[in-house]
């Protein structure tokens, strides 16, 4: 087939403009590939944004508010910690998975929520994917505690009561799926025996009830019960962690108390939504290394209850392949369903 000279110099300047078209993606792509370290190198240049999944106070609050000030400093750009709670946390990490990916909206995420909301909840608005791990930054050992109108002095003479009187016993729990509702159910199963669940929504009004004596068992962070117990309104039975807590010396572990096995940590990490940059995330896990670092940073948290543990990001997203895989086993074992 012959082409006509017209058809010829039609299809060469098609030809140019795919070329100039290709070409000017290559340089799109080749300057945005050098933007993220230019963007990493000034980061952060604004204000960032520490998302809460809970209400002001408690263990996830204050984790958030100890960093944020420290991070501040650190970073030279102000911290905000926005409370977005409602939903089991669902409210919070749907806004963040759907924030620009740029480093200045953050999630502060609990564990029960990270990896207990995708064991409970068939359609949630989020998945773990969306996130991407930042950085460890705080856990909290759990605490054994009960009203003293249970005639118990110790975990040994707790479990024989509990055994001796099934389901006369009601425990408090943050809600469904929280960490003390799983606990606790992790706790009846090892020791076999029985406790009725009374599900709040949050720790504070779950305290009240067991200050008032309305329900007899607590099993939770040290913030929420740490001052109660000291002031002798709970009896601290057990620490279940693998040390005793500095405000609550005399609180033995489950171990020293003889219920070796019984073991529960919530933590607290920071996560970015999933295209953020590797070089910011980088960079912002550094930087909260250091903030935790700082002399006060530490002050802050043991008054408040509150162990600061820093992991980096693949460390972070290891716990979170682990606890996710515990949880679903626990899930089952007690089958607990969703709300």
């Amino acid at each position: 087939m012959t082409i006509s000279p017209h058809h010829a110099s039609k299809r060469s300047l098609l030809l140019s403009a795919h070329a100039l078209a290709a070409a000017a993606l290559l340089s799109t792509l080749a300057t945005a590939s050098s933007a993220s370290p230019a963007l990493a190198q000034n980061y952060p240049t604004r204000p960032v944004t520490l998302v809460v999944p809970n209400p002001p106070g408690g263990f996830v609050d204050a984790s958030a508010r100890i960093l944020s000030d420290s991070l501040a400093k650190v970073t030279s750009q102000p911290v905000i910690v926005d409370n977005r709670g409602g939903g089991s946390g669902n409210v919070a990490y749907q806004y963040v998975a759907r924030a620009t990916a740029d480093g200045y909206t953050l999630l502060n995420s609990y564990s029960a929520y990270h990896v207990g909301n995708p064991n409970l909840t068939p359609k949630l608005p989020w998945a773990q994917k969306d996130f991407v791990p930042v950085a460890l930054i705080t856990v909290a050992t759990n605490v054994i505690a009960v009203h003293p109108s249970v005639p118990v002095k110790n975990l040994s003479e707790f479990i024989a009561y509990l055994k001796a009187n099934p389901g006369k016993l009601s425990y408090a729990s943050q809600g469904n799926g929280s960490l003390s509702h799983i606990g606790t159910e992790m706790f009846k199963l090892q020791t076999q025996t029985s406790m009725v669940h009374i599900p709040y929504r949050g720790s504070g009004p779950a305290l009240q009830d067991v200050l008032s004596g309305q329900v007899q068992v607590f099993i939770t962070t040290p913030p929420s019960v740490m001052g109660n117990v000291q002031m002798g309104k709970l009896t601290g039975l057990a620490v279940a962690g693998k040390t005793r807590h500095p405000g609550m010396p005399t609180v033995p572990t489950t171990a020293e108390a003889g219920l070796k096995g019984f073991e529960l940590e919530a933590w607290v990490g920071i996560f970015a939504p999933a295209a953020t940059p590797p070089d910011i995330v980088s960079k912002l896990s550094g930087q909260i290394k250091a903030a935790l670092e700082l002399p006060e940073t530490k002050t802050r948290a043991d008054g408040a209850g509150i162990e600061l543990r820093y992991l980096p990001p693949a460390a972070l997203g290891a716990l979170v392949t682990k606890d996710t895989d515990f949880w679903a086993k626990t899930i089952k074992a007690a089958g607990i369903k969703p709300e």
